[in-house]
């Protein structure tokens, strides 16, 4: 095996495992450029290299690329300089032999002065409704920074030890100076405690002077992020990552202070939640609060980024506005050619249907956090969350079974998402067209190196839904649909949110109950560099997107505050794969 690291996209490096003829069957479209002498990127990408010096692929190569916009000095500098983490030895791009697993990044515990319950409760919880690995993310304050880091790790080391058969993680939530919140966790160590608490103290939003201005705050956001990548770097920890939490819902993460984050460290700023938690909080009166899905019913403030419309207030099929809309912020991230990854979760606080309450004589300010809790016999029938595991889940291509394993898989975007169990799995890749071998193939998250004027496809089995999720009834999927963006390189405005060239390519009606459905479609030759990601919906709630029927004519509907029972509106979203020449 010959490992090399391509920088290929703008401000990030994809890491490939070439294969060569060694008795794998995988001799095919894979290329063998030389690799220059002591460079992490290919030679086409390193400017450093004359057009003389380098191979006729190579020249094709970089004269392409200039071409497309996505070569030059500023998208060279940001692609040489923020490299992402290689892949796991011995994983190849097609992602065949990973082992799937399943997870909820955002839970809050009594270590939260808005939760109630303890770790082993949610963890429990969340491994009875079919997760494999759990982060713990209390709210950062100025009480939890002095208390409560120390205090719940205990808790979450018991929690490893009983449940050996689920992955815990600490983490926080972060108030991101300036903006939303944010969950930062890290790989288990004996650092974990020191590593979160020096993080909380010195780069916590809450923490922070009042009177700090607007880009002493972005600045303080950034240097957090640059601590986190620092202590990796040191080996306190195995890993850190940062994922933003509910972007869209108050309207004050811009789009240059995303871009800012991710290009601050992409090895740890990694993507954002597609859609939010307290997803129960859209259950109808009498049955529920009779709410917004995920809380998302707000309006601008002074605080908000201005050029943002009302409708990035609300969700989308219970999905955020940043990641629903085709065409939209998240498109045009993925179009400048960034690494930036969706996830789902609980955000798990206080239950639907629950019967406790913290325990009396609870002094949070004091202790940290509030007693256990205890059963009351009420039915909490207007509480917002679920359970971690009992809706939303991010299910992760991992490696093996570990910590590091699903870092590592978050970090590559081996990633599809899903409200409701609306599938059971989905096994998405591009690869040559006629290649079907089984070992071959790009899945989520990769890219594809093809020479220009090469047909490719892209091929999906999605297994279908054939047991009750956790509502007691079996989801039948309706429709999948294609979406697919031009990649034209580095914005001149750092705040645009849209990706004009993204739309929806193909939707494809389904109409099996059970078992498998495959779908190939084909992209045609390779005339400029491109990604696609897929989405999929039960059909019950749809409508034009944002950007009109000609960009979206199916897309989720407006979620209506009041009025968004979240079982009767279920989606599944992939992370990207991109193709581009070589």
């Amino acid at each position: 095996m010959i490992y090399r690291r391509e920088c290929v996209l703008e401000s990030a490096c994809i890491n490939l495992w070439e294969i060569t003829d060694m008795g794998h069957g995988h001799d095919h479209h894979h290329h063998h450029d030389n690799v220059h002498e002591g460079s992490d990127v290919s030679p086409a990408l390193d400017l450093t290299i004359p057009d003389s010096e380098l191979s006729p692929s190579d020249v094709s190569r970089r004269g392409f690329l200039r071409g497309a916009g996505l070569l030059g000095a500023g998208a060279a500098a940001s692609v040489l300089a923020t490299p992402a983490p290689a892949v796991a030895h011995g994983q190849d791009s097609s992602g065949k032999g990973l082992v799937w697993l399943s997870g909820d990044h955002h839970i809050h515990t009594q270590y939260s002065s808005d939760a109630q319950y303890r770790v082993i409760d949610q963890a429990r919880h969340g491994r009875a409704f079919g997760l494999d690995w759990v982060v713990i993310t209390d709210h950062g304050s100025a009480t939890h920074a002095k208390i409560g880091v120390d205090k719940v790790n205990p808790d979450i080391r018991a929690t490893r030890d009983e449940l050996r058969d689920l992955l815990t993680f600490q983490g926080l939530e972060w108030n991101i100076p300036g903006a939303e919140h944010a969950t930062v966790f890290v790989t288990p160590s004996r650092n974990e405690v020191e590593v979160l608490k020096k993080f909380e103290q010195n780069y916590d939003g809450s923490l922070l002077p009042a009177t700090n201005t607007n880009e002493q705050n972005e600045a303080a956001a950034i240097a957090g992020i640059k601590f986190l990548a620092s202590q990796v770097k040191a080996r306190k920890v195995d890993g850190a990552l940062f994922f933003a939490n509910h972007p869209a819902r108050r309207g004050i993460d811009s789009p240059h202070e995303i871009r800012n984050w991710r290009d601050a460290d992409p090895t740890v700023a990694v993507g954002f939640e597609g859609a939010p938690g307290h997803q129960a909080a859209g259950i109808p009166a009498p049955n529920g609060r009779g709410g917004a899905r995920g809380y998302y019913d707000n309006n601008p403030s002074a605080a908000s980024f201005p050029g943002y419309p009302l409708e990035s207030y609300r969700t989308w099929g219970g999905f955020d506005w940043m990641t629903a809309t085709v065409g939209g912020l998240w498109d045009s991230l993925l179009a400048e050619g960034k690494a930036w990854w969706i996830t789902v979760n609980s955000d798990s606080h206080v239950n639907y249907l629950d019967q406790s309450d913290r325990g009396p004589g609870s002094n949070f300010e004091v202790n940290g956090k509030y007693n256990d809790p205890v059963y009351t016999g009420k039915t909490l029938s207007t509480a917002g969350d679920f359970w971690p595991g009992f809706y939303g889940r991010t299910t992760v291509g991992a490696t093996s079974w570990g910590y590091k394993q699903v870092m590592d898989g978050l970090r590559a975007g081996r990633v599809w998402v899903d409200h409701g169990r609306l599938i059971k799995g989905v096994d998405a890749r591009v690869r040559v067209a006629g290649d079907r071998r089984s070992a071959t193939g790009t899945g989520l998250g990769g890219a594809l190196h093809v020479k220009r004027g090469t047909t490719t496809e892209i091929t999906l089995d999605i297994d279908l839904q054939d047991v009750p999720n956790w509502a007691q009834f079996v989801p039948v999927l309706k429709r999948v649909d294609l979406i697919v963006g031009t990649v034209t390189g580095p914005v001149t405005d750092k705040d645009a949110y849209t990706a004009p060239d993204t739309k929806v390519v193909k939707s494809f009606e389904v109409s099996k109950t059970s078992g498998r459905v495959s779908i190939t479609y084909s992209f045609g030759r390779l005339d400029k560099p491109f990604y696609v990601r897929v989405r999929g919906t039960d059909g019950n709630r749809t409508q034009p997107g944002l950007m009109g029927a000609g960009v979206d004519p199916y897309g989720p509907k407006l979620d209506v505050i009041g009025d968004a029972d979240p079982w009767g509106d279920l989606w599944f979203y992939t992370n990207p794969i991109w193709v581009l020449p070589r």
